[in-house]
Protein backbone atom coordinates (compact mmCIF):
# COMPACT_ATOMS: atom_id res chain seq x y z
CA UNK A 1 0.00 0.00 0.00
CA UNK A 2 1.45 3.43 -0.84
CA UNK A 3 2.04 6.17 1.87
CA UNK A 4 -0.94 8.09 0.23
CA UNK A 5 -3.48 5.21 0.42
CA UNK A 6 -2.07 4.46 4.18
CA UNK A 7 -2.65 8.18 5.39
CA UNK A 8 -6.25 8.40 3.51
CA UNK A 9 -7.04 5.01 5.72
CA UNK A 10 -5.60 6.27 9.10
CA UNK A 11 -7.59 9.50 8.46
CA UNK A 12 -10.77 7.93 7.96
CA UNK A 13 -10.23 5.53 10.79
CA UNK A 14 -13.66 4.92 13.30
CA UNK A 15 -12.01 1.59 15.07
CA UNK A 16 -12.35 3.44 18.46
CA UNK A 17 -15.73 5.62 17.53
CA UNK A 18 -17.44 3.74 20.59
CA UNK A 19 -15.12 4.47 23.01
CA UNK A 20 -13.87 8.04 21.78
CA UNK A 21 -16.17 11.28 23.80
CA UNK A 22 -15.36 13.44 21.22
CA UNK A 23 -16.07 10.81 18.26
CA UNK A 24 -12.83 9.80 15.92
CA UNK A 25 -10.76 12.43 14.16
CA UNK A 26 -7.04 10.93 13.67
CA UNK A 27 -4.40 13.65 14.35
CA UNK A 28 -1.08 12.90 13.20
CA UNK A 29 1.89 14.36 10.73
CA UNK A 30 3.82 12.44 8.76
CA UNK A 31 5.90 11.82 5.34
CA UNK A 32 8.47 9.72 4.08
CA UNK A 33 10.87 12.40 3.70
CA UNK A 34 10.61 13.88 7.51
CA UNK A 35 13.76 13.17 9.42
CA UNK A 36 12.71 13.65 12.83
CA UNK A 37 10.01 11.63 14.51
CA UNK A 38 7.93 13.22 17.79
CA UNK A 39 6.04 10.82 19.29
CA UNK A 40 3.65 11.29 21.93
CA UNK A 41 0.47 10.13 23.72
CA UNK A 42 -2.69 11.21 21.34
CA UNK A 43 -3.98 14.89 20.97
CA UNK A 44 -5.36 16.63 23.55
CA UNK A 45 -8.83 18.90 23.30
CA UNK A 46 -7.40 21.61 22.06
CA UNK A 47 -5.27 19.86 19.24
CA UNK A 48 -8.66 17.81 18.55
CA UNK A 49 -10.78 21.21 17.90
CA UNK A 50 -7.87 22.69 15.84
CA UNK A 51 -7.06 19.23 13.64
CA UNK A 52 -3.83 20.05 15.08
CA UNK A 53 -0.98 18.10 16.92
CA UNK A 54 0.38 19.80 19.92
CA UNK A 55 -1.44 22.61 18.64
CA UNK A 56 -1.44 24.50 22.44
CA UNK A 57 0.95 25.71 25.49
CA UNK A 58 2.38 22.08 25.08
CA UNK A 59 3.40 22.63 21.89
CA UNK A 60 4.28 26.19 22.39
CA UNK A 61 7.30 24.51 25.04
CA UNK A 62 8.21 21.43 22.83
CA UNK A 63 8.73 24.06 20.26
CA UNK A 64 10.74 26.12 22.21
CA UNK A 65 12.74 23.08 23.06
CA UNK A 66 13.72 21.92 20.00
CA UNK A 67 14.38 25.71 19.06
CA UNK A 68 12.09 24.93 16.09
CA UNK A 69 9.30 27.73 14.56
CA UNK A 70 5.73 26.95 14.09
CA UNK A 71 6.38 26.77 10.58
CA UNK A 72 9.02 24.34 10.55
CA UNK A 73 7.78 22.01 13.73
CA UNK A 74 4.50 21.96 11.26
CA UNK A 75 6.60 21.19 8.25
CA UNK A 76 5.93 17.11 7.73
CA UNK A 77 8.83 16.88 5.21
CA UNK A 78 11.10 17.73 8.23
CA UNK A 79 9.15 16.54 11.26
CA UNK A 80 6.82 13.78 11.43
CA UNK A 81 4.35 13.97 14.74
CA UNK A 82 2.68 10.36 15.33
CA UNK A 83 1.25 9.95 19.00
CA UNK A 84 0.59 6.61 20.34
CA UNK A 85 -2.92 7.29 19.92
CA UNK A 86 -3.85 9.43 16.97
CA UNK A 87 -7.49 10.52 18.26
CA UNK A 88 -8.31 12.60 21.79
CA UNK A 89 -9.12 9.76 23.95
CA UNK A 90 -11.18 11.77 26.78
CA UNK A 91 -10.57 12.99 30.47
CA UNK A 92 -9.83 11.28 33.29
CA UNK A 93 -9.39 12.29 36.80
CA UNK A 94 -6.11 13.61 37.00
CA UNK A 95 -5.77 14.47 32.46
CA UNK A 96 -6.59 12.57 29.59
CA UNK A 97 -7.12 9.26 29.05
CA UNK A 98 -4.40 7.03 28.02
CA UNK A 99 -4.19 6.55 24.00
CA UNK A 100 -6.93 4.02 22.61
CA UNK A 101 -4.64 0.74 22.98
CA UNK A 102 -6.42 -0.62 19.23
CA UNK A 103 -4.72 2.50 17.64
CA UNK A 104 -0.46 1.64 17.72
CA UNK A 105 -1.65 -2.39 16.51
CA UNK A 106 -3.87 -1.48 13.84
CA UNK A 107 -1.10 1.57 11.97
CA UNK A 108 2.15 1.99 13.57
CA UNK A 109 4.11 -0.75 11.97
CA UNK A 110 2.10 -0.24 8.62
CA UNK A 111 3.37 3.52 9.31
CA UNK A 112 6.58 3.62 10.50
CA UNK A 113 7.42 1.26 7.29
CA UNK A 114 7.18 4.41 4.94
CA UNK A 115 9.31 6.71 7.14
CA UNK A 116 12.89 5.84 6.71
CA UNK A 117 14.74 8.97 6.44
CA UNK A 118 14.49 9.17 10.45
CA UNK A 119 17.66 10.37 12.12
CA UNK A 120 15.73 11.21 15.32
CA UNK A 121 13.13 10.09 17.53
CA UNK A 122 11.76 11.80 20.56
CA UNK A 123 9.64 9.89 22.99
CA UNK A 124 7.38 12.35 25.28
CA UNK A 125 5.76 10.94 27.59
CA UNK A 126 5.41 7.59 29.72
CA UNK A 127 3.37 5.90 26.84
CA UNK A 128 5.38 6.71 24.05
CA UNK A 129 8.22 5.81 26.40
CA UNK A 130 6.65 2.48 27.19
CA UNK A 131 6.58 1.79 23.48
CA UNK A 132 10.21 2.86 22.53
CA UNK A 133 11.94 1.53 25.89
CA UNK A 134 9.89 -1.51 26.81
CA UNK A 135 9.89 -2.66 30.25
CA UNK A 136 12.54 -0.46 31.43
CA UNK A 137 11.56 -0.05 35.37
CA UNK A 138 13.70 3.96 35.39
CA UNK A 139 11.51 6.21 36.06
CA UNK A 140 11.24 9.54 33.73
CA UNK A 141 14.03 11.22 35.38
CA UNK A 142 16.37 8.41 35.66
CA UNK A 143 15.58 7.57 31.63
CA UNK A 144 15.37 11.18 30.75
CA UNK A 145 19.32 11.86 32.60
CA UNK A 146 20.38 8.73 30.66
CA UNK A 147 20.21 10.79 27.13
CA UNK A 148 23.62 9.95 26.30
CA UNK A 149 22.44 6.12 25.91
CA UNK A 150 20.81 6.25 23.06
CA UNK A 151 21.68 9.58 21.80
CA UNK A 152 22.08 10.65 18.72
CA UNK A 153 18.94 8.48 17.00
CA UNK A 154 16.14 8.25 20.62
CA UNK A 155 15.94 10.50 22.99
CA UNK A 156 13.17 10.64 26.18
CA UNK A 157 11.81 13.58 27.21
CA UNK A 158 9.39 14.84 29.62
CA UNK A 159 5.65 15.96 28.65
CA UNK A 160 6.01 19.41 28.25
CA UNK A 161 2.85 20.02 29.58
CA UNK A 162 2.40 22.91 32.00
CA UNK A 163 1.86 20.18 34.70
CA UNK A 164 5.27 19.22 34.65
CA UNK A 165 6.96 22.41 35.44
CA UNK A 166 7.57 20.79 39.15
CA UNK A 167 9.47 18.51 37.60
CA UNK A 168 11.69 21.09 35.22
CA UNK A 169 12.15 23.55 38.49
CA UNK A 170 13.28 19.72 40.23
CA UNK A 171 15.74 19.35 37.57
CA UNK A 172 17.38 22.41 35.79
CA UNK A 173 20.23 20.13 34.54
CA UNK A 174 17.89 19.08 31.48
CA UNK A 175 17.13 22.84 30.14
CA UNK A 176 21.08 24.12 30.91
CA UNK A 177 22.59 20.55 29.51
CA UNK A 178 20.54 18.49 27.44
CA UNK A 179 18.14 20.85 25.46
CA UNK A 180 21.38 22.78 23.96
CA UNK A 181 22.41 19.31 22.85
CA UNK A 182 19.11 18.89 21.62
CA UNK A 183 18.53 22.48 19.38
CA UNK A 184 21.78 21.66 17.69
CA UNK A 185 21.28 18.16 16.42
CA UNK A 186 17.32 19.27 15.32
CA UNK A 187 19.52 22.23 13.65
CA UNK A 188 21.90 20.00 11.46
CA UNK A 189 18.94 17.76 10.84
CA UNK A 190 16.92 20.49 9.33
CA UNK A 191 19.42 22.02 7.48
Amino acid sequence: MSFDQLMQQIRACTLCAGHLPLGPKPILQASPEARILIVGQAPGQVAHRAGRPFDDASGDRLRDWLGLSREQFYDAGLVAIVPMGFCYPGRGRSGDLPPRPECAPAWREQLMAHLGALELTLAVGQYAQHYYFGKDRRNLTERVQDWRSTWPDLLALPHPSPRNNLWLARNPWFERELLPVLRSRIAELIN
